[in-house]
C-alpha cells in the first residue's frame, strides 16, 4: 500500500491532479507556497487509496507515491 507525498514548494497551482483524483480529496490551500502559488492539499490523507493518478499527471512533478 502507499501514499502520496506532496511538495508544497515545487507545486505551480495548475490543479490538474484534483481533477485526476478518483476520490477527490485535493484542495487548493488557504496559504500561499515559497512561488507565491496556492499549492494543492489532501483533504482527508485517510481516504487516499494511494493510486497515484495524481502524481502521473503532474506537470511539476510536486506529488510522489511513497510505500508504506
Amino acid at each position: 500500500m502507499g501514499r502520496i507525498v506532496l511538495n508544497r514548494d515545487k507545486c505551480k497551482a495548475c490543479y490538474i491532479c484534483t481533477d485526476a483524483c478518483p476520490k477527490k480529496i485535493l484542495e487548493a490551500d488557504s496559504t500561499v507556497n515559497a512561488l507565491g502559488y496556492y499549492p494543492v492539499k489532501v483533504k482527508d490523507e485517510t481516504q487516499c487509496i494511494g493510486c497515484a493518478m495524481c502524481a502521473k499527471v503532474c506537470p511539476d512533478i510536486a506529488i510522489e507515491k511513497v510505500y508504506l
